[in-house]
């Protein structure tokens, strides 16, 4: 099974830098985007469908703000957009889909950069999704939690980590968050699991030719609630082409 997740900056203006002409060609069986900045009424055309694929939406009420989806080859059991915070519900930051031996979840974590209001939301996001996170281990059922977490965990996951322990993203209790997300209550970084190399990134500034000179952070996931029932076989980061100031996260599992 491959799983692919990206936070494209806008669905229809990653789609005119080619990215649908680009998934079309990978064999994919899940695609999870974050970020969409778009109402269903403004991608219905053909454009923005894939051949073999059902798209999944859940949509911010502000126009032209967050949203996320997940393009699925099979028909799901049940669609949840909603993880236990009703404010966060208008923003279009999550979606599940359930299937018979899995869940799998596209989730676009708030940015603190802003401000600090704005930080005080991301932090209150985090709790809240550690609920869920709590709820999800209690399954007897696999969960693949994937997406844009806004957070590098490590100093290894970004390239200047002494500059940045002061900005959004890289925060000491962000980090410590993760942490216990990781070590706390078990939860898996799959890319880790098969990649222990540096300078492996998703994100780049615009600013100060980050992505020619690689400065980047690594703050898109493919996060497993368990090992019980999958394996991470390959794990790469898509760079050929830049759809976004992310690149794709591709994993392939044994399931």
């Amino acid at each position: 099974m491959r799983i692919l997740t990206l936070n494209v900056c806008g669905i229809r203006a990653s789609q005119k830098k080619g990215l649908f002409a680009w998934l079309a060609k990978q064999k994919t069986d899940l695609i999870c985007l974050q970020e969409t900045r778009a109402m269903e009424d403004q991608i219905t055309g053909p454009e923005f469908k894939l051949k073999g694929y059902s798209r999944y939406m859940e949509t911010a009420i502000k126009k032209g703000y967050s949203g996320v989806c997940i393009f699925a080859k099979n028909k799901p059991i049940k669609i949840t957009n909603k993880f236990g915070s009703n404010f966060f519900e208008k923003e279009g930051r999550f979606i599940e889909l359930e299937f018979k031996n899995f869940n799998i979840v596209s989730v676009y974590f708030p940015s603190g950069s802003s401000s600090e209001e704005r930080q005080k939301l991301k932090y209150k996001f985090m709790d809240k999704f550690e609920l869920y996170i709590k709820k999800i281990l209690k399954r007897k059922k696999l969960t693949i939690l994937c997406g844009d977490w806004n957070i590098a965990h490590k100093e290894i996951d970004i390239r200047n980590w002494k500059a940045n322990q002061k900005n959004s993203g890289f925060l000491p209790e962000e980090r410590a968050w993760l942490d216990k997300i990781f070590y706390k209550h078990g939860l898996i970084d799959a890319f880790r699991e098969v990649n222990k190399e540096p300078d492996n990134y998703t994100w780049w500034s615009n600013r100060g030719n980050a992505w020619n000179n690689n400065v980047g952070w690594r703050i898109d996931y493919q996060v497993l609630c368990s090992m019980k029932k999958i394996k991470v076989l390959k794990s790469r980061i898509y760079k050929k082409q830049r759809f976004s100031d992310h690149s794709p996260l591709i994993i392939d599992y044994d399931l």
